[in-house]
């Protein structure tokens, strides 16, 4: 019977089947948390990267045979994995999103390596870690933030040589970090727009000291 059941297994490739399954499981738990943070890359992205990782390992030590190298298909996985992280990653206005997504993707797609090359316990424990990281430590990610911020300001002044230098001088005084600094011409007025880091609590206090002290005609804020 044993053996009747070994060649059932051999022929219908169960094992590969219940690798695909462990596969979806492992990148359905890291894909549910980024699903219910409601990013891009969700349960469905997460998964089919996983599953798939782990059908090209597959794929890679069955053609590669005894005597080749098991590693030349799996080993595109990391390089293909990449433009779709890269697709995750967004640049705005000096500002960077995506990163985590992004990382995510490429851990994801180990997790389906290992499993692919058979390392079932260690790819069970690493979407553990990372499942732990992604929910636990945003908490303390989120208090450091609390002390920590970052916000773009926009202020209309008059034209003038000194203005852009008086800006960023008012906010370095006010105890806040100049993370970028650019202005242009609109009609008549000059428009600085500045990225300042820092204590959450001291940015008030650059907002109103560039109210008062530059002579501005409007400011507008974003967090």
């Amino acid at each position: 019977m044993s053996e009747i059941w070994a060649d059932v297994v051999r022929e219908l490739r169960l094992d590969l089947l219940g690798q695909l399954v462990m596969a979806v499981l492992l990148g359905g738990a890291v894909g549910l948390e980024r699903e219910l943070r409601g990013k891009a890359a969700g349960l469905r992205t997460n998964i089919l990267i996983c599953a798939g990782a782990t059908l090209f390992t597959q794929l890679s030590i069955a053609v590669s045979g005894p005597s080749g190298d098991p590693g030349r298909i799996a080993a595109q996985i990391v390089t293909g994995v990449g433009f779709i992280g890269a697709g995750t990653i967004l640049h705005s206005r000096g500002h960077i999103s995506g990163l985590t997504s992004a990382a995510t993707i490429w851990l994801v797609a180990a997790i389906g390596v290992a499993v692919g090359a058979g390392a079932v316990f260690e790819a069970t424990g690493a979407t553990l870690l990372v499942v732990l990281v992604l929910a636990v430590l945003r908490r303390v990610e989120n208090f450091v933030n609390s002390y920590r911020g970052v916000s773009r300001v926009v202020v209309e002044v008059e034209p003038e040589p000194e203005r852009v230098n008086q800006i960023e001088r008012i906010v370095r005084q006010a105890g806040l970090e100049v993370e970028e600094l650019r202005s242009e011409q609109r009609g008549n007025r000059l428009a600085v727009e500045v990225v300042m880091s820092g204590p959450a609590r001291l940015h008030d206090r650059a907002k109103l000291g560039l109210l008062r002290a530059s002579g501005a005609y409007m400011i507008s804020a974003e967090e």
